[in-house]
């Protein structure tokens, strides 16, 4: 499957999803790397106007999990994240963010990521880290 079919593959599964409603787009494919995107209005918005550590959680989340699919390319894998880290270095108010998954570690049922979420001028916004659990159906 080349890049322009995983991409569309990967968004077609965010329908009626956490995924639809933040208007994640996955972006970006490569060897060891999947990125996404999302816009940053008020809908992602905490109380004062920026964007809110719980969205930037969740663009994380969601680009890391779909990593482990992806970039394992085995359609019965179930993935789930057990665990996440953020570090909020500088806030966002408009535009975009940017969220990009690699590896640290790829284990058959443990797998962990990094995760840079960074603004449209490639500024470092939220440093991020993802334990995920993969099973497979049988």
């Amino acid at each position: 499957m080349d890049k322009k079919e995983i991409l569309k593959l990967t968004n077609a599964i965010c329908k009626n999803t956490l995924m639809e409603t933040l208007e994640i787009e996955y972006t970006d494919v490569g060897e060891d790397f999947l990125t996404a995107s999302m816009p940053v209005s008020p809908k992602v918005y905490q109380p004062d106007g920026v964007l809110h550590g719980g969205a930037t959680a969740a663009l994380a989340e969601s680009v890391g999990s779909a990593a482990v699919f992806v970039l394992n390319k085995n359609p019965k894998a179930i993935v789930r994240g057990i665990e996440i880290s953020a570090n909020h270095l500088k806030s966002v108010q408009s535009g975009y963010v940017h969220a990009t998954a690699r590896p640290i570690n790829l284990g058959k049922t443990i797998q962990l990521w990094e995760i840079k979420v960074e603004d449209d001028a490639q500024q470092l916004i939220s440093m991020c880290k993802l334990t995920t659990y993969t099973r497979y159906k049988e």
